[in-house]
């Protein structure tokens, strides 16, 4: 028993021992030093199931045909890729079946080692018997089901192109944006990821390396007659309610989509989907604005306009203001086509003096770069289509005395001799007010320009219906809201949609007999508030005493010089109105009033009510006087409203149904 006990002893100690000294089998010195070594590039443009071939580099071998190649993808799908060929100096793999485009990792195992190498994009691409020119640094295909499409105008930002008879384009393109996009041709579409056309490909490598970058179009009927929405400034950042209210807007479009089922509609926003102040602090920017968006609404492309608050504060150059824009959403300018038009999308906004801080001192004005771009696309657009051109600042601004340049006057003039001879239509945002210039006004200075400066998605910042639920407008009393434009052929009807109401609703009345601010209305502000402070309230109280004028106010936000007013009293008496800039009552009401009383205000709240254009005032011979108004604009659509005074003056009375 002794010397069994001995022998199991002795056992024990050569065991551990062998553990001690790390002798397990991981831990073995191999046989072969695994030197494999290669160089693996960005990206790899091969043909389904096709082959490629790596380079090794520093110092070391190729792997074995009897080593494992795996390409694992950002999903966690591993690809087990065979190893067909090897030299001293490199070898191939070919590529496995379901391989899909995108990035992977790239692993070689022998034995129970398993090796990392780094990523790489794998391009699928097709075989296209193609030889770039000398020179050429991206290239590729523009297909639909198939075949190449002829003539398809393609861009980095800077060169401009056609694709050939195939379908082929190439470029010379110092890839300085690190894309490449198409401007999709009229009768077609590109494949979207869930809300983003995805008419742009990120370019993997640097200048020196010549890279493919096809696309893909789907031939579509029904842009002879379309709808497309335009979103000004949503400015979503998980505050004041913003989310919950922005489910509202989307929850209407849905509706009106639902309504309008069959037509063929699309989307463009004009700048501002997010707010760069709270990027940081509420952890809220593109990716979160995408998936809200995405999660709510569903089979619509919307293409995008970059804004203001769109750029990264922490930067300090245009450049990489814009850069988490350009990766997570799309170009800063473009364009696309739609039926029998042109669509360019532009970034207006300069950041050049952004210093990382949150001053911001952006300039309103289009880069030299972006307005020879503008030029050479056009050079293959006929004079004789109408072009669209988005852009997030204005371009005129009203003042009493007329319309004026509101941007940047050197670059603007060229923008306009190069627009010079096509019928224009500017979309902007940026004010969250809603105007519109017409060819008639002198600033256009015979130009066949008009601008639709559009009423923005968030009203005034999401406030007026944080602190008034129900009451949501902007500083101009235009209700949030989007505009729809019916474009048939070359023809276009303009509508702006009132979020939460029909589409009936385009204006507002205003019994100024029962309308009356004071300073009654805001017993909390501070009795030793600074002058410039009370004075900024006071304009609301000295624009609104109380009277019995007999005055009525209306607010017909989206007019223009063709539209036209009639005001009939009850005694079929025709109403002379004069137009007027004037607060509007329902915002001082639900928001300005609010943030004045205020026991803690020590400065002029920002959001406030603006005085604005777009009102008028007529006189009734009585208090009691009812009236007919009937508004109607330029396509002929007709909207009354029989009044009926007195009319009581509060936020429930305005509140959105």
């Amino acid at each position: 028993m002794k010397n069994v006990l001995k022998y199991l002893l002795l056992a024990l100690i050569a065991v551990s021992q062998l553990f001690a000294c790390g002798g397990s089998d991981d831990e073995k010195t191999p046989a072969d030093n695994f030197d494999v070594q290669f160089t693996v590039p960005g990206s790899v443009d091969v043909t389904e199931g096709g082959e490629c071939t790596f380079a090794v580099s520093g110092g070391g071998k190729s792997p074995l045909t009897t080593d494992t190649f795996i390409l694992e993808s950002d999903a966690g799908i591993s690809y087990v890729c065979p190893i067909v060929n090897t030299t001293s100096d490199s070898f191939t793999v070919r590529l496995a079946d379901g391989c899909e485009t995108g990035y992977y990792k790239v692993f070689v195992k022998r034995d129970a080692r398993k090796k990392s190498f780094g990523r790489i994009y794998i391009n699928i691409v097709e075989d296209i018997d193609f030889k770039p020119d000398a020179g050429t640094t991206v290239y590729g295909i523009v297909s639909s089901a198939g075949v190449g499409v002829e003539n398809v105008v393609v861009s980095d930002g800077a060169e401009v192109t056609v694709t050939n008879e195939k379908g082929i384009y190439q470029l010379k393109s110092a890839k300085k944006w690190g894309y490449v996009f198409i401007s999709v041709p009229s009768g077609y579409e590109v494949p979207s990821v869930g809300v983003l056309p995805q008419f742009h490909r990120a370019l993997k490598n640097s200048a020196d390396v010549v890279e493919r970058a096809d696309f893909k179009l789907e031939k579509v009927d029904g842009q002879d007659s379309y709808k497309i929405f335009m979103l000004g400034d949503m400015h979503l950042a998980n505050r004041t309610g913003d989310l919950g209210q922005f489910a509202q807007f989307t929850s209407d479009l849905t509706d009106y989509m639902t309504r309008h089922k069959g037509e063929k509609m699309y989307a463009l926003t004009l700048g501002d989907m997010t707010w760069d102040l709270y990027w940081y602090s509420n952890s809220y920017y593109f990716p979160q604005y995408l998936n809200t968006i995405n999660s709510q609404i569903k089979n619509l492309q919307i293409f995008h306009t970059m804004g203001n608050h769109d750029n990264d504060f922490q930067t300090r150059s245009d450049y990489d203001a814009a850069v988490k824009y350009v990766d997570q959403i799309c170009p800063t300018y473009y364009s696309f086509n739609i039926g029998k038009v042109h669509y360019v999308v532009m970034d207006d906004i300069d950041c050049s003096s952004y210093d990382g801080t949150e001053s911001r001192n952006y300039v309103k004005s289009l880069s030299a770069e972006q307005l020879d771009w503008l030029a050479k696309d056009l050079s293959h657009v006929a004079k004789t289509t109408p072009v669209v051109v988005a852009m997030h600042a204005q371009v005129f601004y009203p003042t009493t005395s007329g319309f004026k340049i509101d941007h940047d006057p050197v670059n603007t003039l060229r923008l306009f001799d190069i627009l010079d001879g096509y019928t224009v239509r500017f979309v902007t945002g940026h004010t969250h007010k809603l105007f519109n210039v017409t060819p008639d006004a002198p600033i256009v200075d015979g130009h066949n320009f008009r601008e639709y400066n559009s009423g923005s998605v968030c009203a005034s910042w999401w406030w007026s219906g944080n602190l008034t639920p129900g009451i949501h407008i902007g500083t101009d009393g235009t209700p949030g809201g989007y505009g729809i434009w019916d474009v048939t052929g070359t023809d276009f009807q303009c509508l702006y949609k009132s979020t939460g109401w029909p589409e009936e609703y385009q204006f507002r009345s205003y019994d100024l007999n029962n309308v009356h601010f004071s300073m009654a209305d805001v017993p909390l502000m501070p009795s030793d508030i600074s002058a410039s402070v009370k004075n900024a309230y006071m304009q609301y109280v000295n624009a609104y005493p109380q009277n019995n004028d007999n005055e009525v106010l209306i607010n017909i936000w989206n007019w223009n010089s063709d539209w036209t007013l009639s005001v009939v009293d009850e005694n079929r008496k025709t109403l002379p109105y004069t137009e007027v800039w004037a607060y509007d009552p329902l915002h001082i009401a639900a928001l300005s009033v609010k943030r004045f009383n205020n026991a803690g205000l020590k400065s002029t709240p920002s959001f406030i009510t603006d005085k604005f254009t777009h009102f008028f005032k007529v006189k009734a011979d009585d208090a009691d006087t009812d009236l007919v108004i009937t508004v109607k604009d330029e396509f002929g659509n007709e909207w009354t409203e029989n009044m009926q005074r007195p009319k009581a003056f509060s936020t429930d009375a305005y509140r959105r149904k």
